[in-house]
């Protein structure tokens, strides 16, 4: 009998315990907002705050930076045409928010909430391809917009997938011509998580025709912190749902903000460097 109650009293903690861990761990989780942005950055670059836009980061990159052009390459995933970023902070500025080119500073990026393999607009001409960084317009809106043709990057449309695909960029100066005589690609795709839309880019049909090859799409798998990796079958990447506030209501905010002059006066020392 003694041995029964014993039994019976080790089983009731048992299920006890397994009936509390759950809702402690459920009450430790914690959503997470645009604060990652600007935590996980700061390293990189600095936050300061624009008339315009707000709060925006500054890469400290090397002299002729482009988004979506240097330091990474194309993969056509399951979800579309990725951007796969050589940059270890590349997991957030080419995946959510959008990029502009500031008089001042050069080029900035606005956080968002929405991740898409890349944020990019896409043209196609006969014999090429071609994208640009989507711009942010007034009051926050996002919308597949841009109008400076200089800031496309065009390639031979046989060399869209190449790891090194920095090397066969077309030269800028040929832009107008290129992309007056070119049409925008539209692959709108939805994820099915999140319910957001965005270009996936050229069609792997169109991309295996002009290639000659066939075009194997990696798989996306999610990192559980900040990074990115590419193997042969599948990209790796941290790709958070973010949300606009702390769940206290607390509006995230970079933990230093940089004064303009100090930024310029960086900026100039780094080119006097190189």
């Amino acid at each position: 009998m003694k041995h029964f109650i014993k039994l019976f009293s080790v089983l009731a903690t048992l299920c006890v315990c397994i009936c509390i861990t759950p809702s402690k761990a459920s009450a430790q989780q914690v959503s997470i907002s645009l604060q990652v942005f600007y935590d996980q950055l700061s390293p990189y670059g600095h936050w300061v705050h624009h008339s315009r836009y707000g709060y925006v980061w500054i890469p400290t990159v090397e002299a002729g930076f482009s988004p979506y052009a240097t330091q990474g390459h194309w993969r056509l995933t399951n979800d579309g045409w990725l951007w796969v970023s050589d940059y270890s902070w590349g997991w957030a500025p080419f995946h959510y928010g959008r990029w502009d080119r500031d008089a001042r500073y050069g080029w900035i990026w606005l956080p968002d909430t929405q991740w898409g393999p890349a944020w990019v607009n896409w043209r196609r001409a006969d014999g090429y391809y071609g994208w640009s960084p989507m711009e942010p317009v007034r009051n926050s809106h996002y919308r597949d917009y841009n109008r400076h043709d200089d800031r496309f990057i065009f390639v031979s449309d046989r060399d869209i997938d190449r790891p090194d695909v920095n090397k066969y960029y077309v030269d800028r100066s040929k832009n107008i011509t290129i992309v007056k005589n070119s049409t925008i690609i539209i692959n709108k795709h939805v994820d099915n998580n999140t319910h957001v839309t965005y270009n996936a880019g050229p069609r792997k049909e169109d991309v295996q025709k002009v290639t000659g090859k066939e075009i194997k799409e990696a798989a996306i798998q999610e990192n559980d912190k900040p990074g990115q990796h590419e193997s042969e079958d599948k990209v790796q990447i941290y790709k958070p749902q973010i949300n606009e506030t702390h769940n206290n209501g607390k509006k995230p905010a970079p933990q230093k903000v940089d004064k303009k002059k100090v930024v310029k006066k960086e900026t100039q020392k780094k080119k006097s460097n190189q």
